[in-house]
């Protein structure tokens, strides 16, 4: 057996495994970030008021009048996860979600971008990151979307 065969065994072993166990890291994934997201509109429709003047007064929100934003953040908030969870049009509602997490970092940059700021920075990247994921590799298998495919 050559040395070549002797590493190319264990590899091969090891790949398998993480081949069988990638499926639950995306839904993982998914549901880390989709309830991240989730939380947030339901703390918005808990206090509509409070969200009403963090829209007016707080969040830098362009081209949209602060009520309108409010609406639009939150709908996207409480239904985009949803979609990115079950995994139904995953690319799309990820995508979607990755670009009002950009619009939310750019609307609160000033904060995010202090030295108080820094941590709530760090987790809209994280965020982000794992949204992307699900943006350039797919859901996987754990999810509506393959299980659509599968059948057409």
């Amino acid at each position: 057996m050559s040395l070549l065969q002797t590493l190319v065994k264990p590899y091969s072993t090891v790949a398998r495994l993480l081949d069988t166990v990638s499926p639950l890291f995306d839904l993982m994934v998914r549901l880390w970030v989709a309830w991240a997201f989730f939380k947030s509109g339901l703390v918005k429709i808990q206090s509509w008021d409070s969200t009403l003047m963090l829209f007016e007064y707080e969040y830098n929100v362009p081209l949209l009048s602060p009520q309108l934003a409010a609406w639009t953040g939150t709908a996207a908030e409480l239904g985009l996860p949803v979609l990115v969870a079950l995994g139904i049009a995953s690319r799309f509602s990820a995508l979607a979600l990755f670009l009002f997490n950009a619009v939310a970092v750019h609307a609160y940059g000033s904060f995010l971008f202090s030295s108080e700021g820094a941590a709530g920075l760090q987790q809209h990247i994280l965020w982000g990151t794992m949204l992307l994921i699900t943006v350039f590799h797919g859901p996987g298998k754990l999810s509506v979307d393959h299980l659509l495919c599968k059948k057409c």
